[in-house]
């Protein structure tokens, strides 16, 4: 509702009018159609009003802010527009109705091969999301090899309340893995009925929270636990982790392939410890082989793997460095692309 208005000239509809010419920069929509405005208040020559982003991690907001404020400034008689900021994510209402667990999204992280550093990569993506307000989860469905626990500082079980497990949580993020149910240091072999049980689990009996993303860890390859998790549960989006190296390349075009199959939208590819020793470029090719886009370049940095062993992701550890601002600029563009996914397109309009 507009407040008390000294100036007849300005109305929430003359307001809306004028942002309706603003656009979202990633979804190509208006603010207002997108229903984006709320809270307008108006009080003589001034002029406030709420933009609801579609995600906390918008790596656009300053440019929308910058739009908005000089569209309402071309109504006469405005002379300071407030702006303020709130952010509702946009559910794939695909995963409610299919698993009944209060996640909004879930994004895959995956590789074509082990050694990528994709635990990292998953750690450090829902760490940033957090620390832009989001609310995160990362489930590790690597049953073969599970390293998040370690990336988190974390051990033990999980309690039980009401017959589900309670995740952990740490750095603002849910956390569930299998390493917290297998004997330490012990492997264990699954098979194709055991193996869809175990992961399909791992999503309905636990006592998720309300949950923005869901980060899911998955085991490097293309074998049976892809194929378990695609059938079991919507996938919003998945993320290629490749390495540098023409070898690591090759791998992560296989693991694509795989998503393709399962009609997983690929989010775009990440290449990880990039520089030094192992060159870089790999990750680059290997979008442009796929037709889909280069999300990010994370340098090779000592402090990741020093932060992987002690349980400090390096966007914690050392927030100021090149590779954590990396890791925080790419959190946001996939939070972007999520909502590019899940946002529908403006209906067009039909000529009779």
């Amino acid at each position: 509702m507009a407040g008390e208005n000294q100036n007849s000239a300005l109305s929430d509809a003359a307001i809306l009018k004028v942002l309706s010419t603003v656009q979202e920069p990633e979804l190509h929509r208006d603010l207002v159609s997108l229903n984006m405005i709320r809270d307008i208040t108006i009080s003589g020559s001034d002029v406030g009003f709420t933009i609801v982003l579609t995600t906390p991690a918008c790596p656009l907001r300053a440019q929308m802010e910058q739009e908005a404020v000089a569209a309402v400034k071309t109504l006469a008689g405005v002379e300071t527009v407030h702006v303020r900021f709130t952010a509702d994510v946009r559910a794939d209402h695909r995963i409610i109705g299919k698993l009944n667990i209060p996640v909004k999204n879930i994004i895959a992280v995956a590789s074509g091969k082990g050694g990528v550093g994709k635990s990292t990569v998953s750690t450090n993506l829902a760490v940033s999301l957090a620390l832009d307000g989001a609310r995160v989860g990362v489930l590790d469905a690597d049953i073969y090899g599970p390293n998040i626990p370690m990336m988190f500082g974390l051990s033990g079980r999980p309690r039980v309340e009401n017959n589900k497990m309670v995740p952990f949580a740490r750095y603002g993020v849910e956390v569930i893995s299998m390493g917290f149910l297998m004997p330490e240091g012990e492997a264990v072999v699954w098979r194709g009925p055991m193996l869809h049980k175990a992961i399909q689990q791992l999503f309905t009996d636990v006592a998720w929270g309300e949950l923005d993303y869901l980060i899911v860890d998955l085991p490097p390859g293309t074998g049976d636990a892809q194929l378990s998790l695609a059938q079991s549960v919507p996938l919003t989006g998945g993320i290629i982790v490749t390495g540098p190296q023409a070898v690591s390349v090759s791998d992560a075009l296989r693991g694509a392939r795989a998503f393709e199959r399962l009609e997983v939208p690929i989010l775009g590819v990440v290449e990880n410890m990039s520089g030094d020793v192992f060159g870089s470029g790999g990750g680059m090719d290997a979008a442009k082989q796929l037709h889909v886009d280069f999300l990010a370049r994370i340098p090779l940095d000592g402090r990741i793997r020093a932060g992987g062993d002690s349980g400090d992701p390096i966007v914690l550890l050392a927030p100021e460095s090149d590779t954590a601002k990396a890791i925080r600029n790419f959190a946001r563009v996939v939070a972007a692309k999520i909502s590019m996914l899940v946002v529908a397109p403006e209906p067009k309009l039909r000529i009779v």
